[in-house]
């Protein structure tokens, strides 16, 4: 998604539903749910009524019940708590936990096909390893980012002047258009490269169009024909015990 000035947010009940009502200076009317908890947004042109607002979310309800009751069947991790045999994620590959606890600095490597070896100071405590864990994501990330950066820019005819990993809890990336600046989301580590090389895509194309709309989706659908797929790998991905979403 696009970083703009942010907006009003209000907050709608319809059919004991909570709603977020996001006015915008847009054509259409967008309404979206989102995980891991089955959010429901709707970002609304200035011109339309609440009352209208409101229809647009009964018209839908079919529709929101669905995409909420998949978000509720979707595969959780527990509370991570960082011991021998725990299943970790990295790249969309399931693996095992091992702890190594020795007088040395930590570290992680994968071994193997299936195995994820943790070594870290004796005694050290859930958090710190995860810490451990969360730090080498982020230099997998920074490693993996910057190639896609450069197969992407040429191929979009865009420049991308900076961008950065942190943890979010409603979006998988972020653009700020006007510094031309991508986030993206460090739980990317744990999905499949695909997956991560479409966010990238998609915040880039947003230096192209900023809306959501029909060119959005074109040009989605010129460079990236499978970016629908890698979304739905996204939804179906089992979910961390963090709060996030797209």
């Amino acid at each position: 998604m696009s970083t703009e000035a942010t907006p009003a947010i209000r907050r709608i009940t319809v059919a004991g539903i909570k709603v977020e009502v996001v006015r915008k200076d847009i054509k259409n009317l967008h309404l979206g749910v989102y995980p891991p908890n089955g959010r429901v947004r709707v970002a609304a042109p200035l011109v339309v009524s609440d009352e209208a607002v409101r229809l647009a979310v009964i018209d839908k309800l079919g529709w929101i019940k669905r995409q909420r009751a998949k978000f509720a069947e979707q595969p959780r991790q527990s509370q991570r708590e960082m011991v021998n045999g725990e299943s970790h994620y990295f790249l969309g590959k399931r693996y095992r936990l091992r702890v190594h606890e020795q007088d040395a600095p930590a570290r992680v490597a994968i071994r193997g096909i299936a195995s994820l070896d943790l070594f870290v100071r004796p005694g050290s405590s859930a958090e710190q390893r995860e810490a451990v864990l969360l730090r080498w994501h982020r230099e997998q990330l920074k490693a993996l980012i910057p190639p896609l950066l450069e197969k992407w820019q040429p191929l979009l005819g865009v420049q991308v002047a900076d961008w950065g990993i942190k943890k979010m809890k409603t979006k998988w990336g972020s653009c700020n258009i006007a510094a031309r600046r991508i986030w993206l989301n460090l739980e990317l580590a744990k999905k499949p490269i695909q997956c991560l090389e479409y966010i990238v895509v998609h915040e880039m194309v947003h230096l192209l169009e900023r809306h959501h709309n029909e060119r959005f989706s074109a040009l989605l659908d010129t460079h990236v024909p499978q970016w629908r797929q890698y979304r739905e790998m996204l939804k179906k991905a089992p979910l961390g015990h963090e709060e996030w979403g797209y």
